[in-house]
C-alpha cells in the first residue's frame, strides 16, 4: 500500500504584502569581500567566484529562533545581501542578469566554523559547516520594482547591540550581475532560487541567548535570537 507524505514548501515573506516567495534552492557565493578574504583565507583576491548550497528548509524568518547547532563549539554569523530569482535561465550574460531578479533581502549565512575549518584541512566538502538545519535566516524579500537594483548601501550586523560587521555592498568583488552570470553557467537558475552574495569582515561567534540584528540600508533588516 502506498502512502503520501505532506511536505511544506519552504518560503520567505514578500515585504508589504501577504505573498510568499517559494524557495527552490539556496546558492551562496564564497569569499566575495576583500576584507573577509584577508581575515579568514589569505586567498587570491580576484579568483573566479565559487559557490556552495544550503537546503531550502534551512530558512529561518526574521524574528525567529536559531537553535545553536550540534557538533559545534564555534558557530559564526555572516551577514549577506540576498538575491531572489524571479525568471530562470542558463548562461546568462552579466548585462542581462538583473532582468532575472525578483527582489532583494538580507540573510545570515550561519556557519559551523570549526567543522568548516576541519573540512578545509582534510579537503572535504563544506556541507557540515554550511548546510545544516536553520543555517539560512532571511528577511522578507523586497521586490526590485520598489527599490530598483541597489549597488551600494551599508551592510551591518550587531550581536547584543554591539556592531561586529560593518561594510558596504559596493565592496563586493563580484557584483550581482557578474555573480549571477557565473552561477548560471554552472546551474540553470529557476524562479524561487536565492543567492546569498557573501559577507564583509567581522564574522565571529555566537552563543546561546545572543540576539542578532542586522541590515542593508535601503533594503531590509533582520533579527534572530540564538537559543
Amino acid at each position: 500500500m502506498g502512502f503520501v507524505v505532506s511536505v511544506e514548501q519552504p518560503s520567505v515573506a514578500v515585504a508589504s504584502s501577504d505573498d510568499r516567495f517559494p524557495v527552490r534552492r539556496i546558492y551562496c557565493v564564497g569569499r566575495n569581500y576583500l576584507d573577509h578574504i584577508r581575515e579568514t583565507a589569505g586567498a587570491d583576491e580576484r579568483e573566479p567566484p565559487f559557490f556552495f548550497q544550503k537546503p531550502a528548509d534551512a530558512i529561518v524568518a526574521s524574528g525567529g529562533a536559531f537553535p545553536y547547532p550540534s557538533q559545534s563549539a564555534n558557530t559564526h554569523h555572516e551577514i549577506e545581501l540576498v538575491v531572489a530569482i524571479g525568471t530562470g535561465g542558463a548562461q546568462i550574460a552579466p548585462v542581462d542578469a538583473l532582468d532575472h531578479v525578483f527582489g532583494y533581502g538580507v540573510g545570515i549565512d550561519m556557519t559551523r566554523r570549526d567543522l568548516q575549518a576541519k573540512a578545509k584541512e582534510m579537503r572535504r566538502p563544506w556541507e557540515p559547516g554550511k548546510a545544516f538545519d536553520h543555517a539560512a535566516p532571511c528577511s522578507a524579500i523586497v521586490p526590485a520594482t520598489r527599490i530598483g537594483h541597489p549597488q551600494r548601501g551599508r551592510i551591518w550586523l550587531a550581536v547584543d547591540g554591539e556592531v561586529r560587521q560593518d561594510g558596504d555592498i559596493a565592496q563586493q568583488i563580484w557584483g550581482v550581475p557578474e555573480a549571477l552570470s557565473h552561477l548560471s553557467a554552472l546551474y540553470e537558475l529557476c524562479p524561487g532560487d536565492l543567492m546569498f552574495t557573501g559577507t564583509p569582515a567581522g564574522v565571529g561567534p555566537v552563543v546561546a541567548d545572543s540576539h542578532l540584528t542586522g541590515g542593508i540600508d535601503g533594503i531590509a533588516e533582520i533579527e534572530i535570537s540564538v537559543i
